[in-house]
């Protein structure tokens, strides 16, 4: 909703939204946002929230978008009934932007509502990554155990692997494919840009530690799916299963193909993909056998090729305040 505030009204009905096709004026309520996405059938589904800038100096405002996020998730909930709530988990949605004392309220209203998971909302609005991750960690720490906690916006690599360690669980973002159509690739050597000259004659895979299509060696079988617990997707279930097989694409060719063809970007976005879910898949796993710390460095040394005097100081000071020390050896 932020990306299109400036076409928008919030009121205590809902959001008024004139569109931006012709003008005609729309509204956008708790329970119709509510109807859309039953008819939608996702298996997570989002509260209408009221949501401002974190950069916002309106203290008055923020306060009053915070109240009002509570009274829509109310709404909400009335408007999602068990035979929808059975099979479509409601997460809620805090807010409260940098002010921890309001956050810490919302976080007692919101879990209150018992709802199923529960989201961080109204962050990566521009704020500095100390306060971001001063949020995070207030309100992880008072949220119950047993509850996947999603912070919302976020999509750095640095971002999501601290995030875990201050007791996130999960997060999106339009970065990553963003930024895949300017021609960055995202790796475990940090970001590339791929259309910097220097790769034209570049004929090595896009990362050679990545295993998706377009960085497996041309012809190599398909990797499993990521996550196994989900069921079989129609592809799988036809005769011979998913065939799609690597690709052998070069940092060379998607330097070729970036600056005059959309299927360079095609490409990248479905690397930058692959390689987000694999880093969650490998935090996941990591937190499990219980070795995170190390993950932690692995991931700061490879994105910074060694040169711990690179690694973010906001980075380092959060990490430190969970246990963690990037730069020890």
């Amino acid at each position: 909703m932020v990306s299109l505030l400036s076409l928008a009204t919030v009121t205590e009905s809902g959001v008024e939204f004139l569109s931006p096709h012709d003008g005609t004026p729309m509204l956008l309520t708790p329970e119709h946002s509510i109807e859309l996405q039953h008819s939608i059938g996702s298996d997570i589904i989002m509260q209408l929230d009221d949501v401002i800038a974190t950069t916002s100096p309106d203290a008055t405002r923020m306060r009053e978008a915070m109240y009002r996020s509570i009274r829509w998730l109310d709404r909400c909930i009335a408007a999602h009934p068990p035979e929808f709530s059975s099979k479509q988990n409601l997460f809620c949605i805090i807010q409260g932007g940098l002010d921890l004392d309001m956050r810490r309220e919302c976080v007692r209203e919101m879990v209150a509502r018992d709802t199923p998971g529960i989201a961080i909302g109204g962050l990566s609005g521009g704020e500095e990554k100390e306060s971001y991750c001063q949020v995070v960690k207030t309100c992880t720490d008072l949220l119950p155990e047993g509850k996947p906690r999603y912070v919302m916006g976020v999509g750095y690599p640095e971002d999501l692997v601290v995030s875990v360690a201050l007791g996130a669980d999960m997060f999106d973002c339009v970065w990553g494919t963003r930024t895949a159509r300017f021609g960055n690739a995202i790796t475990s050597r940090g970001v590339l840009n791929l259309r910097n000259a220097k790769y034209a004659d570049d004929f090595t895979p896009v990362d050679s530690e990545c295993d998706c299509l377009v960085c497996s060696p041309a012809g190599a079988p398909a990797r499993g799916r990521l996550n196994t617990t989900l069921d079989e997707a129609s592809y799988e279930q036809q005769e011979g299963g998913y065939t799609a097989k690597g690709m052998g694409v070069t940092k060379a060719y998607i330097h070729h193909l970036a600056a005059k063809e959309t299927a360079g970007a095609h490409m990248l976005t479905m690397h930058n993909v692959a390689y987000l879910l694999g880093l969650m898949e490998k935090a996941g796993r990591a937190v499990v056998e219980d070795r995170y710390p190390a993950f932690l460095k692995e991931c700061f040394m490879g994105w910074y090729q060694g040169e711990k005097e690179r690694f973010p100081k906001w980075a380092v000071d959060a990490l430190r305040g969970v246990g963690v020390d990037l730069l020890e050896d």
